[in-house]
């Protein structure tokens, strides 16, 4: 019998001042059977970071060719384009060609490190890439924060991502390794 995804649900409060935007939403996310809660979590921190009224989660590691998360226009193109992980040179140039911004979120210091060692060249041909990197420690902290309802507010200002519950406040520094020209 296969297993099932694990549903969490999560109320976020967002106020992001670089952007002029604040939002309040109620998101469910499904936290695949072989994926981590710091993989969930960094899902979720990645809606935040670019967080829009139809910003939306895809069917992620079921769809090898959906994003993790979207942003879809009225004419079903795609806005923004969100990868994890460290995608292959095909994946990158797919997400690249077939939306008007991409934003991939990589961890995992030791393999994020030399995967981008090997790829900064060819992320430097895209000019609509944004890499972000995030290190274990906060990787690990942001974690924490899972649980199945979760509240959280959030505050983005001079690029730091101040999240917080009822009991936990993580202030969430992203490091830019590429900016979208």
């Amino acid at each position: 019998m296969a297993l099932k995804a694990t549903i969490y649900k999560a109320a976020v409060n967002v106020a992001d001042m670089d952007r002029n935007r604040y939002l309040d939403a109620s998101l469910t996310l499904a936290c695949h059977p072989s994926e981590t809660e710091q993989r969930m979590m960094l899902r979720l921190l990645a809606w935040i970071k670019y967080a829009d009224e139809r910003l939306q989660f895809t069917r992620g590691l079921c769809a090898d060719d959906e994003p993790e998360v979207w942003l879809r226009n009225d004419h079903l193109g795609i806005d923004l384009w969100v990868e994890l992980g460290l995608p292959d040179e095909r994946r990158l140039k797919k997400a690249c060609n077939q939306s008007g911004q991409v934003a991939l979120f990589t961890y995992n210091s030791r393999a994020a490190q030399v995967w981008w060692q090997q790829h900064q060249a060819l992320a430097a041909q895209y000019k609509n890439l944004t890499v972000w990197y995030l290190d274990d420690a906060q990787l690990a902290a942001l974690a924490g924060l899972a649980t199945r309802t979760m509240n959280l507010q959030a505050t983005l200002q001079e690029g730091i991502i101040w999240l917080s519950d009822e009991q936990h406040n993580l202030e969430l520094h992203l490091t830019c390794w590429q900016a979208a020209a």
